[in-house]
This record gives C-alpha cells, structure tokens and sequence, in this order.
C-alpha cells in the first residue's frame, strides 16, 4: 500500500545560531589546545545531542566552578555567568574560557552601564533561567527587578520612576516581549531601553520563518531541547499563529505519530541550539511514513559570525 502523501515545509533560517556555533567551537578548540579533559560549567548549549557529543570527545560537565580541578580549564556556558563565576575561577587560579554568547555580553555591558549612571535595571526575562541569572549576577543583589509578564509590571514596587532602564533575555518571544515593553513604558514614562533591542537576531529570524509557515501547515515539528528557551518560544509562536497542532521533539524519536495521523502538511524548524543532523533524522522518520515532497520556506538569510576567544588561537 503506498504510503499517505505529505507536504514538509522546511524553515529557513533554523538551528545553529552563531553564538551556538561559537560555544561548541569553543570546547573543541580547548580540547585541541590543552589535551582531555576541559571542564564545562552547565551545558555549553541547550541541547542533550550537543552535550553528548562534546561528552564524547574529552569534556566533562560540572555544575559549579569548584566541582573541577584548578589544573585542568573550564569553560563557561553561552548562556553567560554572573559575575561571581569568573571571579572564584580567577581566586582559584584557574584557566578559563568565557563561551557567553557575543549578544548575551552586550546585555551585561547594558545593563552595567546603566547602573553606573544611576538607574535601577528591570529585566525581562525568564525566572531560573541560566541567561537571566547571569545577566542578574552582573550587579548588586537588589540592582535588577525580574518581570516575566504585564502582571508583574503593574506590581512592580520601584525605588525611583524616573530613574529606570530595561534590558531582556535574547531568548523571547517578540510579541510577548513588546507587550512587556508597552507596559513599562505606560508605567513608568521615563524608562531608558536599549539603543538596538536586546532579543536576538536568531531568535527574530526563527520566529519569524514559523510564523509565515504556521497558518499554512496542519501540524508544526520544533526540534530542540525543553530547557532551551528559544525552542520554547517556537512552539508558542506557532500555536498563536495558527498552528495548535505544535509540538517540540528532541529527537524522531520523540514524535507523536498520533498527532500526525490525517495530516497533508507539516511544518519543521529547530531551535538556536539544534543541530542540522537532528532535522535530517526527523526528515527521515517523515519519509518512512509518507511520500513527501519538501518546500523551503526562507524569510532572511544569515551571514553573522563571532571569533573565538583570543587565548584559543594562540599557541600554546
């Protein structure tokens, strides 16, 4: 019997971002340079298939800077480090490498420059998550307010209205995000944001390619991990965009076939911290169940590039 018809949507851009890339560059490089093991503090990325791979090669992940010898280097993740991990990396006379996203170290330096002028900072961010712990941990405890929603804003006890700045995880929902923003600038009229917004471009572009595809498509597949917020956000993005039947998988594995019975289109993106071979499994898994024929569905292309640290491309 011949197998249902399909049409696959492929977004463009998707996966890898070029934070991503650098991160995991980063612990290949060191493994190069200095011999197994390096240390890594969290993952370097949100993904288990990344994690794994690097696992593989000579790195071995650690939850705080002092679970690793002070012989061997560590590595902090791309999600960025409070101030505080460095720090005792540096009392500890530790070699260390910073993997913190380029966009992510531009929301610090925000973030810093703002309370040197004076202004007390509000982040837009996600509780509990690696990223807005660092950006917190760039300052004072009781220097950044954390709001998630518009609730939070109308709760928000602040020391001085006129004397605000705001920053956000690069990691949000755009929609969501400008909801957030409105509702602090009603508040508090005088609030200073950033000078280009702090979302990232990878995450825009993501959201952006399922948006166009979600109203087309009768189930929608995100590739990424459940602790990676942009993936999170993918699957949001595409339900309200007209695609209810969303669903996030890290692997084929994953897949509810259940959800995919009746089904004469489909839409497929990855996450910022998804590699390409995981949409190719998934592609696969599709062709052992349909005929399908696939349509790339690109809304910007990416050319964004970040050097790795210095000390990586120096000899030793």
């Amino acid at each position: 019997m011949k197998n249902p018809e399909l049409t696959v949507y492929m977004a463009a851009p998707r996966g890898f971002c070029a934070g991503v890339d650098r991160a995991i560059k980063i612990v290949e490089m060191a493994l190069e340079k200095w011999g197994e093991p390096v240390y890594v503090r969290h993952e370097i990325v949100h993904n288990k298939y990344v994690v794994d791979e690097l696992k593989s090669k000579g790195a071995i992940f650690i939850k705080e800077v002092r679970d690793a010898p002070v012989d061997r280097p560590i590595i902090f993740s791309a999600h960025g480090v409070p101030k505080s991990v460095p720090l005792e990396a540096k009392n500890r006379k530790m070699i260390y490498v910073d993997a913190t996203c380029p966009l992510v170290s531009k929301v610090h330096i925000e973030a810093d420059r703002h309370f040197e002028n004076g202004l007390q900072i509000i982040m837009i961010g996600h509780e509990g998550h690696p990223e807005t712990i660092g950006t917190m941990g760039q300052l004072p405890e009781g220097g950044v307010l954390l709001v998630e929603s518009t609730k939070d804003v109308e709760n928000l006890i602040v020391r001085d209205p006129s004397k605000l700045a705001y920053v956000t995880q690069t990691t949000l929902s755009i929609d969501d995000t400008a909801e957030v923003v409105e509702a602090l600038k009603t508040r508090f009229p005088k609030i200073v944001g950033p000078h280009k917004e702090d979302i990232c471009y990878a995450t825009s572009n993501r959201q952006a390619a399922v948006k166009e595809i979600a109203p087309e498509v009768d189930a929608l597949l995100v590739i990424g991990a459940p602790n990676s917020s942009n993936s999170q956000r993918l699957v949001e993005v595409a339900k309200k965009a007209g695609c209810e039947n969303s669903q996030m998988v890290q692997r084929a594995a994953e897949i509810n076939w259940n959800s995919l019975t009746n089904i004469k289109s489909v839409g497929i993106t990855a996450g910022a911290s998804a590699p390409e071979i995981l949409v190719n499994e998934v592609v696969d898994a599709l062709k052992e169940r349909f005929e399908i024929k696939t349509h790339l569905v690109e809304t910007a292309t990416e050319s964004v590039n970040f050097k790795v640290p210095r000390t990586l491309r120096e000899a030793l």
